[in-house]
């Protein structure tokens, strides 16, 4: 697959996408990263890519033309996603579902907001990472770059190490995990990863990880109807 970004700060992706599986993935094959400089969709001296918003208001607005600018010069098949806090929440399934496609597209806004205009007429889809704002997109994108590579194939050495993850298929929270040594400042490993029983010990797994899925949603909901 191919995965462009559109962004105001190319340098910010040079170093995170030339390590661990994100390199790996693309040293593989599997994906090439294309990343686009919006000011180089700009049309006067000084590279403008925003403006004072209409109506009023601090802040300054990006501006639509560079980004459909962009979009068009590349050959787009897949998702065109603008990170935006007004977005719906990113997903592991969104992430299995941009893996499959042959390219991905994300638009990285900065400062106050992004002309609406291009969430309605060139985006494809609107995502967030979270109820808060970022500085830029670019952190966003980054996250959904690395949640989506490290499903292609040879992005991982061992893809059932993915399988096992939090929310893989559907499934919520996974199980807790544990490594050597057994007792560390006085707190064990649970007895059950030690006694050598596989059936016993994936029993335990799925347990835990419904445990802690259910533990996990009750603080949402809390959340929810304290807010």
């Amino acid at each position: 697959m191919r995965i462009d970004i559109v962004t105001i700060f190319p340098d910010f992706f040079a170093a995170p996408l030339a390590l661990s599986i994100p390199a790996r993935a693309a040293a593989s094959g599997a994906v090439t990263y294309n990343v686009l400089d919006l000011r180089d969709f700009t049309h006067d001296r000084h590279r403008t890519v925003d403006d004072y918003p209409y109506g009023g208001g601090a802040g300054m607005v990006m501006k639509p033309e560079p980004f459909f600018e962009a979009v068009e010069s590349l050959q787009v098949a897949g998702p065109i996603v603008l990170l935006s806090p007004r977005g719906r929440r990113f997903t592991h399934a969104d992430a299995v579902r941009f893996a499959t496609s042959e390219t991905l597209t994300l638009l990285c806004g900065h400062y106050k907001d992004i002309d609406q205009r291009v969430a309605d007429f060139l985006a494809t889809e609107e995502i967030s990472l979270g109820d808060f704002v970022l500085s830029g997109g670019e952190p966003a994108a980054l996250a959904i770059v690395d949640a989506t590579v490290r499903l292609l194939p040879g992005a991982m050495s061992d893809l059932d190490s993915a399988r096992g993850d939090s929310f893989y298929d559907d499934r919520g929270l996974s199980a807790p995990s544990y490594t050597r040594p057994p007792s560390f400042r006085g707190h064990d490993v649970p007895d059950i990863l030690l006694s050598g029983d596989h059936k016993r010990i994936a029993a335990w797994r799925v347990d835990e990880g419904v445990r802690l899925t259910r533990a996990r949603d009750g603080d949402v909901a809390m959340d929810s109807s304290e807010s």
